[in-house]
């Protein structure tokens, strides 16, 4: 009689064998796979490994440091080795690095692999659930096809490449009010992306107005969404970005460029000055400037300027500001309340009339809105209209 196999033996004696079932992952092992999926999506996407660089975006560049850690981490080598269909582990010749598992936490690891770990929730919360209109509009934005005509829209983002390359335009955070017109360009998932179409208003289910959208992709393709499950997914994505438009220049930004400004202050004043027009209108009448120095300073010495009207002033608002364009940020304001302009005659020590500019007629509320829009992007959107002294959309569409 042939010796059988334990497995034979077991099946002749009629016992059942179970197969072994694979331990439960950790939350950090689960984060640790999502974080190489993304990898291995961009992979799918573009047919290269993500690579260093100053050329490549910013999530290229991100996913390459994060894929050079893994490789190095024997812990996480194991953990996808099964998963790794595309070789993507083997593809450095980098030592692995001997880490004391015992002694780094979850947080660090994650941390040190570019993957955000998951904020704390309280017990009564349920996790990892989401709700159908979370789903929907997951499922809508991953529906993309091929755009048959985009070599009529690659010149556009190719002009977005080289306005980004000379700072003509900045990226800025997504706001939850942030609108979304035909024009606009965003980033969205490491991808830039373009409004080209907006169709007509319809209503959602919750009774808020919505309109699907006609969106092109970076990569050469689009997707007809919903104008509100795009502004959610920009506004979720911790990368999502608003693109500002080219008149509008590199107002705020990251990094210090000759002529910024490590801080700065917007300032309204609001003149004593005896005049029969200033008396009339002296609650809306304001001077609104920028100083890198103390506003107190600034004005210190304002009864013997012209630009302060020879009168003493009171600050009625300031608000500060990081990493601005001085010379930018001042031509800004003067634009954007140009139609509202105080023209007003003084004469100077010399006898010499005067008409001194930075001079507005815009009440408070509507300054202080008016900072809010700078701060978040979108002032280029909105205009001052002097019979309703208020902010106007230009587009004339509700958001």
């Amino acid at each position: 009689m042939s010796e059988q196999s334990d497995l034979e033996l077991l099946n002749a004696l009629g016992v059942e064998v179970k197969n072994k079932k694979k331990a439960k992952l950790t939350p950090k092992q689960e984060r640790i796979i999502a974080g190489f999926e993304e990898i291995q999506r961009f992979v799918e996407e573009h047919g290269i490994p993500p690579r260093h660089g100053d050329d490549n975006d910013i999530f290229e560049r991100l996913y390459a440091t994060r894929l050079d850690r893994i490789r190095k981490l024997p812990e996480c080598r194991e953990l996808l080795a099964e998963l790794d269909s595309q070789g993507l582990l083997d593809g450095s010749e980098a030592e692995q690095e001997e880490i004391n598992f015992e002694e780094i936490n979850d947080d660090e690891l994650l941390a040190q692999l570019g993957v955000e770990a998951p904020k704390k929730n309280d017990i009564t919360e349920l996790k990892h659930v989401k709700t159908r209109a979370e789903k929907q509009a997951a499922e809508e934005i991953a529906v993309r096809n091929r755009c048959e005509d985009f070599e009529s829209f690659k010149p556009l983002f190719n002009q977005v490449k080289d306005d980004l390359d000379n700072k003509l335009r900045s990226t800025l955070r997504f706001g939850k009010d942030t609108a979304i017109e035909i024009g606009h360009f965003f980033i969205l998932g490491g991808q830039v992306v373009y409004v080209a179409e907006i169709g007509d208003e319809i209503k959602a289910p919750n009774g808020e107005k919505d309109a699907r959208l006609r969106v092109i992709y970076s990569n050469g393709t689009e997707s007809n969404i919903l104008l509100r499950s795009l502004q959610r997914a920009l506004y979720k994505d911790e990368a999502g970005r608003r693109l500002t438009t080219p008149d509008m220049g590199p107002l705020f930004s990251g990094e210090l460029d000759e002529g910024d400004l490590a801080s700065g202050t917007i300032y309204v004043l609001r003149t004593k000055l005896d005049h029969p027009l200033v008396n009339k209108n002296r609650e809306v009448i304001h001077k609104i400037g920028v100083t890198g120095g103390e506003v107190k300073e600034r004005i210190s010495n304002a009864k013997s300027e012209t630009t302060y009207l020879l009168s003493d002033v009171e600050v009625v608002a300031t608000y500060k500001l990081f990493n601005i364009n001085r010379k930018k940020l001042e031509n800004l304001i003067q634009k954007f309340f140009d139609n509202a302009k105080l023209e007003i005659e003084i004469i100077d020590r010399f006898g010499k009339p005067v008409v001194p500019q930075e001079w507005f007629l815009v009440p408070l509320f509507v300054i202080d809105e008016a900072v809010e829009k700078i701060k978040d992007g979108t002032i280029d959107e909105y205009s001052y209209d002097t019979d309703s002294a208020s902010l106007i959309r230009e587009s004339g569409k509700s958001k």
